[in-house]
């Protein structure tokens, strides 16, 4: 099936910004990537899904492989005993997580990023659970470098990084895209990915903002 995703504004990484841009999909891969106008008129079948805002290429999270592997991501139903804010250090060594709990923490961070427009992480990753869940969700790990300063946040730009330095929307690419309800890149940089209304995944719509 082919789908056509498109947004007020597309930013492709290494291209000029296209107002009123396009990206057509079909199964996994980018098909073609122009003005909405003109891929909706060659593709008239073609599912569309509208974004707000602009659409981009999925984001890159330079500090995912720590936040994933060295974070317990408390379930909603813990939270009124250990809180929502993810545990490190000490409070994560006093918890002491099983196998089981500790899967579950990792899926849980791992959806957690999905809903901020990630779809690469830089490694390299070491834990079982951690490299596990993501080969399974089918996001990308790719060379760092890791940073891991600062308090660990699922936004891939806290700290100033650019994490809209990732894969050119092109043909042939796997199709990774996020939408995000900001007018234009510097709104994004400065607002962070919390704007995230949605992601796909090699193809896949794996978050929607309700």
């Amino acid at each position: 099936m082919l789908t056509l995703h498109t947004a007020p504004l597309l930013l492709s990484p290494g291209a000029e910004p296209l107002p009123d841009g396009a990206v057509l999909v079909q199964g996994e891969a980018v098909l073609a990537v122009g003005p909405r106008v003109d891929l909706a008129a060659a593709h008239p079948g073609a599912r569309t899904r509208a974004w707000p805002g602009l659409l981009t290429t999925g984001l890159t999270h330079t500090r995912a492989a720590p936040l994933l592997e060295a974070a317990y991501h408390p379930d909603p139903r813990e939270y009124d005993q250990i809180g929502e804010t993810p545990l490190t250090g000490d409070a994560l060594a006093r918890l002491a997580p099983d196998r089981t709990r500790w899967a579950g923490s990792v899926r849980r961070g791992l959806q957690r990023l999905l809903r901020h427009g990630v779809t690469r992480v830089a490694g390299p990753v070491t834990d079982p659970a951690v490299r596990s869940a993501l080969a399974r969700s089918g996001v990308s790990v790719v060379a760092g470098p890791v940073s891991g300063e600062g308090v660990p946040s699922f936004d891939p730009f806290a700290g100033g990084h650019d994490a809209l330095s990732g894969v050119p929307l092109a043909p042939g690419a796997r199709a990774d895209l996020a939408a995000f309800d900001v007018p234009d890149a510097a709104a994004l940089r400065d607002g962070g990915a919390t704007a995230c209304v949605a992601t796909v995944l090699a193809g896949r719509l794996v978050h929607r903002a309700r």
